[in-house]
């Protein structure tokens, strides 16, 4: 009645009186309903006709903070707390000014004088519970959660942070005891199983996690949550049928999601039904395009079945999502020489050192297609790069000395495959696959035969 009264004052220009109580609802009201701007003219009305609340100072100073204005909020604060020194409101929306400018311990300060003001003290529990997680003291977070707990066993906010701050800790054994407690005293609550389960799984203790899962969609049949948590535990333990069976009861209990189908694909590929992998990993990328592991996926089947030019087709759909994957980018080049593609691999292997992927294996890879395709000087250059990252690497020098043999530069050559074999005589095979020519000339038959027999 007063709030329609008030859109009425407002439309027709009239002024109406409310008493203090009303003006407090219409402002509450259009607070929590996001309306600010009439927050704002029904606190600006109030104070016209009650200048003296307190209780509308204290709203205008809330609508202040959410508008960014701290400094303003902060002056009309230090005058209110002269009016009304013991009001837990003023400690509280200092404490949120002070949280607001980063200031987390003066924050938790003002909220435990709000406390000593406050006959409920459960909000101001959570709120710093929030203010030690802001600095990472999980362990007086936790216990603030917990008292919100104790209060309202059904505050499954709080039990949410409690758990998270057990994780936070990497203490779980101590999360098992802290929940197990907890269900003694509410055994009918699915999201304290679903979380004791998640406890047991992280500590790999599957069939114990997968008891309370089962609780938890017992409780409720509808927890979807319940659902993908028993399907993951099923994939421990390599029971995959029914691991497709939990995944699939949470498609027909929400929308489906491409994580779900992703999951659901993988799960068909351990059982060897490729195909049907496919469908699924196909599905999961139409779901969410932007799902750069569902195009990895599929790559990597097409991969294995040799059909490069479909392989070839995702990994690229893989790199419109993270061009700056050098895992990508590696799969890109090693089936672009499949297809013999070589102007490709190579732009693939630059791109993996120029995102600083420098592994040893990445410049003999590049090497030996420049090898491959006649660019020996470029193929010496990317070794000499290698060299200056990788010292006395054999692979390295055999290729230097074959490469050197075949633009007839010998003595540089010689140098090459004399340090070559101090390094590893035995990987003179890699040096007989790539350069047969090479290997079948007399003076380096006779140099490697000289060389075994020495070390013999």
């Amino acid at each position: 009645m007063s709030l329609s009264k008030f859109e009425s004052m407002l439309k027709t220009n009239s002024i109406y009186f409310f008493d203090l109580v009303e003006f407090e609802e219409i402002i509450v009201h259009y607070l929590d309903t996001g309306k600010h701007s009439l927050a704002k003219k029904a606190v600006k009305l109030g104070l016209e006709q009650h200048p003296t609340s307190v209780d509308l100072k204290l709203l205008d100073v809330e609508i202040l903070i959410f508008d960014n204005r701290l400094e303003k909020a902060s002056q009309k604060l230090k005058r209110i707390q002269l009016l009304d020194p013991n009001n837990q409101e003023v400690y509280i929306q200092k404490a949120t000014i002070f949280s607001k400018n980063g200031n987390h311990k003066e924050a938790i300060k003002n909220l435990k004088i709000a406390q000593t003001y406050s006959g409920d003290k459960v909000d101001i529990w959570s709120m710093m519970g929030m203010e030690y997680l802001y600095i990472d003291d999980f362990e007086k977070a936790r216990l603030s959660f917990a008292k919100c707990i104790e209060v309202d066993f059904e505050d499954y906010s709080s039990l949410y942070n409690v758990v998270y701050c057990f994780d936070m800790e990497k203490n779980h054994e101590q999360a098992i005891l802290f929940l197990n407690a907890y269900l003694n005293n509410n055994p009918y609550c699915e999201v304290a199983w679903h979380q004791l389960g998640r406890q047991y799984f992280v500590l790999k203790r599957f069939k114990e996690a997968l008891t309370c899962f089962d609780y938890a969609v017992l409780i409720d049949e509808t927890f979807i949550g319940g659902y993908l948590e028993k399907a993951k535990t099923y994939e421990q333990l390599c029971d995959f049928e029914e691991a497709v069976k939990n995944y699939m009861i949470t498609l027909e209990l929400d929308d489906p999601t491409a994580y779900v189908y992703l999951r659901i694909g993988e799960c068909y590929q351990q059982l060897g039904k490729l195909d049907t992998a496919v469908e699924f990993y196909k599905k999961s990328v139409y779901e969410d395009p932007f799902l750069d592991k569902g195009w990895i996926l599929l790559t990597e089947v097409y991969n294995s079945q040799e059909d490069y030019q479909k392989a070839l087709y995702y990994i690229s759909e893989a790199l419109k999502i993270d061009e700056n994957n050098v895992t990508y980018w590696r799969k890109y080049s090693e089936i672009n020489i499949k297809l013999s593609s070589y102007e490709e691999s190579i732009k693939g292997f630059e791109k993996c050192l120029e995102l600083n992927d420098c592994a040893v294996e990445i410049y003999i890879a590049l090497s030996d297609v420049l090898l491959f395709i006649g660019e020996f000087q470029d193929a010496i250059k990317v070794l000499f790069l290698a060299q200056k990252k990788y010292k006395h690497f054999a692979e390295i020098e055999y290729r230097l000395s074959g490469l050197f043999f075949l633009l007839k530069k010998e003595s540089y050559a010689l140098t090459h495959l004399i340090n070559a074999m101090k390094i590893d005589y035995d990987y003179y095979l890699i040096f007989q696959e790539l350069f047969p020519k090479v290997y079948s000339n007399i003076k380096v038959q006779k140099l490697l035969q000289n060389y075994k027999k020495a070390i013999e």
